[in-house]
C-alpha cells in the first residue's frame, strides 16, 4: 500500500514562499506519475500539478502556473512543490498522490496533508 508523508506547510505572509515535500513509500516512485492537490476549508479538493515519471513533463493548474513548481528527486522518492507570490486563496490543506488523474475522488487513499496559511 502506498503511504504518502506531506510536510513543509506553515504560516506565511502575502507574497511570500514555502517548499512541500512528499515522501513516498510502497510504490516504485521512479515509474510513477506524482501530483499534489489542495483543499480549502469548504471546498472540494482541487488538482495543483502533476509531474511526469523520469522527471517528465509538469502541469499546472491555471491559477498555479507562474507561481508553483512541481519537482521530484527520484533517489529520495520525494516529490517537492516550490510555492512563490502567495496569495491568500492559496490557504489550503496540501496533498499529494501517485498518478496523474486530475479528479482527487478517484483516488483511494490519501497523506494526512500539510496545512499552508497565508495570511498577514
Amino acid at each position: 500500500q502506498v503511504q504518502l508523508v506531506e510536510s513543509g506547510g506553515g504560516l506565511v505572509q502575502p507574497g511570500g514562499s514555502l517548499r512541500l515535500s512528499c515522501a513516498a513509500s510502497g510504490c516504485i516512485f521512479s515509474i510513477s506519475d506524482m501530483s499534489w492537490f489542495r483543499q480549502a476549508p469548504g471546498k472540494e479538493r482541487e488538482w495543483v500539478a502533476t509531474i511526469g515519471r523520469f522527471g517528465g513533463t509538469a502541469a499546472y493548474a491555471d491559477s498555479m502556473k507562474d507561481r508553483f513548481t512541481i519537482s521530484r528527486d527520484d533517489a529520495k522518492n520525494t516529490v517537492y512543490l516550490q510555492m512563490n507570490s502567495l496569495k491568500p486563496e492559496d490557504t489550503a490543506v496540501y496533498y499529494c498522490n501517485t498518478g496523474r488523474v486530475r479528479l482527487s475522488s478517484l483516488y483511494n487513499s490519501w497523506g494526512q496533508g500539510t496545512q499552508v496559511t497565508v495570511s498577514s
